[in-house]
């Protein structure tokens, strides 16, 4: 049983080259498809793997390999031959930064695993930036957006994406669907849920929405912490100066 998962690793591996062809060949669609069929291989190796009880390091490191070219290479070579080739050297150094930071991403993910469950990600999992390409280009690059839309979201993707993928900005894992989970996390579990359905309805072009708002919830809840620190460090300094005071009239008192 314990070679089931790798192999949905390796087709995950196999639709990351077949996406690099296509996208070679100028299909961009096409291309495009198969990151998100890599996305699905992906997701189902790990579930098998937790569903057989086979999680292992050789599949953590093979999966990182895979994903090395699906969600690294293949969506900076299709933002390439897409757009950034027109810039030259530019061009190159800027599509290449999703797989360079995803790389990064990769390597400090399997330096800091510590067991096959996890709780939450940080920073965006490498995965969500090759959706966040591919579900862009099929549905909105010069299609449901204008040129200049389309420019400037391309830009954003390029740049912004790998930035999130090594920040420490933490992100929900996918749920575990059992009822322990469904217990313990209801709000993300129906949040999914209601995700698929919007993405099926839509026909596909709800996913770009889908991982713009996954993409947010990493910054809000950062900012959130932080918020929470701030008005807790200044409710501290109150209480210390008001003890303070305390003790001085104490004193004075006596």
């Amino acid at each position: 049983m314990g070679f089931i998962p790798s192999l949905f690793t390796i087709l995950n591996l196999l639709c990351g080259f077949i996406s690099v062809i296509n996208a070679d060949a100028k299909n961009f669609d096409q291309a495009a498809l198969f990151i998100l069929y890599a996305g699905l291989f992906d997701m189902f190796d790990g579930v098998v793997a937790r569903f057989t009880g086979t999680s292992s390091k050789f599949g953590v490191e093979l999966d990182s390999l895979a994903d090395m070219v699906s969600f690294g290479a293949a969506p900076s070579f299709l933002l390439y031959k897409v757009y950034f080739y027109s810039l030259d050297g530019i061009g190159i150094a800027v599509s290449a930064l999703i797989m360079i930071f995803g790389a990064i991403r990769l390597a400090r993910f399997n330096a800091q695993l510590v067991g096959f469950d996890k709780s939450y990600f940080s920073g965006v999992p490498v995965p969500i930036p090759a959706v966040t390409v591919s579900s862009f280009i099929l549905y909105y690059y010069n299609k449901n957006f204008n040129l200049h839309t389309s420019e400037i979201f391309i830009y954003c993707i390029a740049i912004i994406m790998p930035l999130l993928m090594i920040s420490t900005f933490k992100y929900d894992t996918t749920p575990k669907f059992n009822k322990r989970e469904v217990k313990e996390h209801p709000v993300k579990t129906i949040i999914v849920i209601l995700s698929v359905i919007l993405i099926t309805i839509t026909k596909g072009e709800g996913l770009f929405a889908f991982c713009l708002f996954y993409i947010s919830t990493g910054i809000f809840r950062s900012t959130k912490n932080q918020i929470n620190k701030i008005f807790s460090g200044k409710k501290k300094m109150q209480g210390d100066d008001s003890s303070a005071d305390q003790n001085l009239k104490l004193k004075s008192s006596n």
